[in-house]
């Protein structure tokens, strides 16, 4: 799935990574925009400060405030919000500036008027996304309550309302990080099993080599030196070892083209997992089987319908402009003998052989491997979309009546 795998990776460096930090300016932007969309509730401030009521110092003061309180806000959760992990956080460094958001808060509340208390939503937002969670447990429930008594000092009444929401953010905003920390862990648990199971495979393959080779590349050589030794006086006995050499490299290369093919020959149950994962990453709704039963079925059968399915998903992903794929896989009986047989549908409006007209190559290579296997292909437009249908028989030579 070595395509599916760059489609999913290409998609990836376009996307914005959950909790990690900015790879680029398009994603600085992209945060920042996330980021910002919370200012929302600094609206009560900047109208406090547009109405006129405070002399043309104490706006100007005002608004210096405001933006310096925005500044240090922006810096901590920016900065925090996509901090990789195992990082340690800076504790003091950070501390600091909640500190300096939390005197900003109270300091313009307390000169500017009770508008300004929806300052404390963005102190104990900071406390949850930056601190370490301990303290982030008890400096949020703090800030509610400092925000309380400064609107007490002010004679806001409703500074209960506010509290709610104070604390509740705060907390949800823990829960967002641990929500970034498990994508994060996630992402790379994905990674580190990627990694092992292609090593795995490296070491398999070196030791199939080696028991395939091991013997008879030994034997050749053997033989090799026992011809030279005999070439100059019993060359009929040298010609008879020349001859075996032969015979075991010739049985040797047909034991490596076996091996090959095994490797090379696509499993159905992988080409599943892998449409699901392409279609996905292409913002396709897929319906795709799970495990599938592959009791009874040939191994040429099998690995013509994956070569077909991946073709199909391949053309869905390119050319198809879809938005919905379904994927079936059942077994049929008909009057030629069981089948297994492979539909992909998609409502799109693209050629599933690509952009010309006429059946693809791809489509006419899997028309040539499906006939091989002693299948067919059925591919063409339907009502809503377009729909491939592979069908592999599920014996040799099946006579009516095989079993399904």
């Amino acid at each position: 799935m070595t395509e599916d795998r760059v489609r999913e990776e290409a998609r990836a460096e376009r996307a914005v990574r959950l909790g990690e930090s900015p790879r680029n300016a398009r994603e600085a932007l992209r945060k920042s925009v996330w980021i910002g969309i919370w200012l929302v509730f600094l609206s009560s401030p900047v109208k406090d400060l547009a109405s006129g009521r405070h002399t043309p110092a104490g706006t100007v003061a005002g608004a210096v405030g405001l933006a310096a309180f925005v500044a240090v806000y922006l810096a901590v959760v920016f900065r925090n919000m996509g901090r990789p992990l195992g990082r340690p956080v800076e504790t003091r460094y950070v501390g600091a500036l909640i500190a300096g958001l939390f005197v900003l808060a109270v300091v313009l509340c307390l000169t500017l008027g009770a508008h300004w208390t929806g300052l404390f939503v963005y102190v104990s937002v900071s406390c949850g996304a930056a601190l370490p969670l301990r303290a982030a447990y008890w400096t949020i429930p703090l800030t509610g309550v400092a925000m309380v008594l400064t609107g007490w000092y002010l004679g806001e009444k409703d500074t209960g309302q506010l509290l709610l929401l104070v604390v509740l953010i705060g907390f949800a905003m823990t829960g967002v990080r641990q929500l970034v920390r498990t994508t994060i862990e996630l992402r790379q648990a994905r990674a580190t099993v990627a990694q092992l199971a292609a090593n795995e495979e490296r070491l398999r393959l070196a030791r199939d080599l080696h028991d395939l080779l091991g013997h008879s590349l030994s034997l050749i050589t053997l033989k090799s030196e026992l011809a030279g030794r005999m070439l100059p006086g019993h060359p009929d006995k040298a010609a008879q070892q020349v001859a075996d050499i032969e015979q075991v490299s010739r049985q040797a290369l047909v034991d490596v083209r076996e091996a090959v093919t095994g490797y090379r020959r696509p499993r159905l149950s992988a080409e599943l997992a892998g449409a699901r994962v392409a279609l996905t990453a292409a913002e396709v709704v897929a319906a795709v089987p799970a495990e599938p039963d592959l009791t009874g079925v040939p191994e040429e059968s099998e690995s013509a319908l994956a070569w077909a399915l991946r073709e199909a998903v391949t053309n869905v992903v390119r050319h198809s402009g879809a938005t919905r794929c379904t994927v079936d896989l059942v077994r049929r009986q008909t009057l030629d003998g069981a089948f297994l047989e492979l539909s992909v549908e998609d409502n799109g409006s693209g050629a599933a052989g690509g952009p010309a007209k006429g059946p693809g190559n791809g489509l006419t290579g899997l028309t040539e491997r499906l006939e091989k296997a002693g299948g067919r292909l059925e591919a063409g437009r339907v009502k809503h979309g377009f729909r491939l249908v592979a069908r592999a028989p599920l014996a040799r030579t099946g006579a009516v009546g095989s079993p399904a």
